[in-house]
């Protein structure tokens, strides 16, 4: 470790304790540390260009675009709407918006805050605490089982837009070699036996879903093979998402500009055409209409809160990879607040494009919206396509909204890969050099864990590992960021870095929010989820007992790498007494700081010149020099 960073540390060991004898260790920080303070404060308008190991966004619109995409997925689609018209209508936008300050916006900046003051990924960002490096592990784990997962998704709406190329869905129907007897038209169905799975009738877009797109086995137990047009959607999935992330940020950034901003055009599209048609308003209305009386209920506002955080993608690593690329003096803040803001108001958005489709259904088939309304892949992929085959011009409105569901999951995807690509550059920079065959072995690896959910069972496998490993996983990450920066390095140093790096004064909610009020408010979503209903089904059938078993193995394998690593660290990863492994695994390295030199300088200087036991705030810290 560097004579300076040793000063450092032994600064922050004792600067709440007021020892005078860092004075000494000040004047020697600033011989040893010495920067050109005029250099350093030139840019507050911008960033002068520097050589730089990692790559850098190329415009702060590649950075926002690429937040964009990433936030606003089919979640704020499928999910959203049914949740906000469960939960209370317009009533659910004010716990919805409460948990969006609460626990959204807090752990969303700390993530692409930290990212940048330190440009690292999720393994390297922990030289902060070394002892949790695991967290990163875990994000890591869980980034890739996400892609494996989340690309099967996004090949179904491939599929559904290649049966869209015709001059009649094939959903419209019960002719096609795919139907059973079972088929039956929204006329002459009965909505409330079907919902409570008793009358035995299926429409043409459920029987299309899963007996034409899926070939659905009978049971979990039942693989039945591949699926043969799925596999070869995933694969051409696969090849162009290799296309276009193995250049880097530099393609993957401007990318971004078309795939972030085209769905919004086609949902206001979708959205115009909605509400010329007869019934949309009611649809609203169910959507909206508001019950107060929901409000009193502690489930609402987890179900709030869960919406907000899983939309937002924290607890994957994937935002601290994207604000690892920008520039040190970037205003984070502000692209924290925004972002997150324009992810809820999608959702909301989206909820009217959905609801005023579903008001028509419900007008053509002559019952209430409730009764054709339902939450997931059911409202993507059988709900709403078999609501727009009863429009005139379906072939058009179906391409267009499945457009849509390809592009909000596509652009994930591109980002979690190059996070993915990232934890490997990072850890072996060595290796930079050779990012195109890096890329290609991240989505090799992940195209053969999608193969498991293009077999004939691999619908039912595809809800088990959903529900169990991502829900409990980004929890538990998200609380070991919030507990690693805002307990065990400190808030308050956390805010200090965030100030010295933003010239900016950041209030003390993020300190409090940082500290408490997000850890609660996660501890309530675990607590919810554990305690409600945890057993893993799919059309009314409740897995086997074993099978529920592996659910939580796939949770468990991503989760123990946060322990693991901790006794990894203290039985090998260091030397001394446990007292002092303890001690230097919680305690940051010398490589935690900015990346570049003039900038960490400039950071140890600072780190002096405020103590915490001096006023967080301190006018000083805006002064130009």
């Amino acid at each position: 470790m560097s004579e300076p960073a040793e000063t450092l540390h032994s600064m922050i060991e004792n600067e709440e304790k007021g020892d005078e004898s860092n004075m000494e260790a000040r004047n020697n920080l600033a011989i040893t540390g010495e920067t050109n303070r005029e250099e350093f404060d030139r840019d507050d308008e911008g960033e002068r260009e520097v050589k730089h190991e990692r790559e850098l966004w190329s415009t702060k619109w590649d950075y926002l675009f690429s937040l964009i995409g990433l936030t606003i997925g089919l979640g704020n689609v499928w999910r959203f709407p049914f949740v906000c018209y469960k939960n209370g209508g317009g009533a659910f936008l004010i716990p919805y918006l409460t948990m969006l300050m609460m626990v959204g916006i807090p752990v969303y900046m700390l993530e692409t805050a930290t990212g940048q003051f330190s440009s690292s990924g999720c393994l390297t960002i922990y030289s902060v605490c070394p002892m949790f490096k695991g967290v990163g592990y875990s994000c890591t784990i869980l980034n890739y089982i996400f892609m494996m997962m989340y690309s099967i998704v996004i090949t179904y709406p491939i599929l559904f837009l290649w049966h869209s190329l015709s001059l009649e869905v094939p959903w419209t129907h019960c002719n096609n070699a795919w139907n059973t007897d079972n088929c039956t038209l929204a006329s002459s169905r009965n909505f409330s036996d079907e919902k409570e799975g008793t009358s035995g009738l299926l429409s043409p877009a459920d029987e299309f879903f899963h007996n034409k797109i899926l070939e659905v086995s009978d049971s979990v137990t039942v693989l039945g093979g591949f699926q043969w047009p799925l596999v070869i959607s995933a694969t051409l999935f696969w090849i162009m998402t290799f296309l276009c992330v193995f250049k880097g940020i530099k393609v993957l950034g401007k990318l971004m500009w078309f795939t972030a901003t085209f769905p919004f055009v086609i949902m206001f599209i979708l959205l115009i055409r909605g509400l010329t048609l007869p019934g949309a308003w009611t649809g609203i209305y169910y959507y909206l209409s508001p019950d107060l009386n929901k409000l009193l209920e502690l489930k609402v506002w987890a179900a709030a809160a869960a919406q907000i955080f899983y939309s937002l993608g924290p607890g994957y690593g994937v935002l601290i990879t994207l604000g690892s690329y920008n520039k040190f003096r970037n205003k984070c803040i502000k692209d924290a607040i925004t972002i997150p803001i324009l992810n809820c108001l999608t959702s909301i958005f989206s909820g009217f494009v959905v609801f005023a489709v579903l008001g028509f259904m419900a007008h053509r088939a002559g019952t209430t919206v409730d009764k054709v309304t339902a939450a997931g892949p059911s409202l993507a992929f059988i709900i709403y396509p078999e609501a727009l085959s009863l429009m005139p011009a379906a072939p058009i409105w179906s391409f267009l909204f499945f457009l849509t569901l390809f592009f909000v999951g596509a652009d994930s995807i591109f980002v979690h890969v190059e996070t993915a690509v990232l934890v490997i550059t990072d850890e072996l920079p060595q290796y930079r050099s050779k990012r195109g065959l890096i890329t290609a072995f991240v989505c090799l690896v992940s195209l053969a864990g999608t193969l498991l959910f293009c077999t004939r069972g691999g619908i039912y496998w595809l809800t088990l590992v959903d529900q169990f490993c991502a829900s409990y996983t980004i929890i538990l990450n998200s609380l070991s960021e919030l507990l690693v920066f805002g307990l065990i390095y400190g808030a308050g140093r956390t805010v200090r870095d965030l100030q010295m790096m933003t010239k900016t004064c950041i209030s003390y909610i993020w300190y409090l929010a940082w500290l408490v009020i997000s850890p609660m408010v996660l501890l309530v979503i675990l607590a919810n989820l554990l305690f409600g209903d945890v057993q893993a089904s799919y059309r009314g059938e409740v897995f086997p007992p074993w099978v529920q078993a592996l659910g939580w193995l796939t949770a468990i394998v991503s989760m123990q790498a946060i322990p693991s690593y901790v006794i990894y660290y203290l039985s090998r990863a260091s030397s001394g007494s446990l007292k002092k492994r303890v001690q230097q695994g919680l305690n940051p390295t010398s490589d935690w700081g900015p990346a570049q030199e003039e900038n960490k300088t400039a950071w140890r200087q600072h780190c002096l010149e405020y103590p915490l036991r001096s006023r967080i705030l301190h006018p000083d810290i805006l002064k130009k020099k």
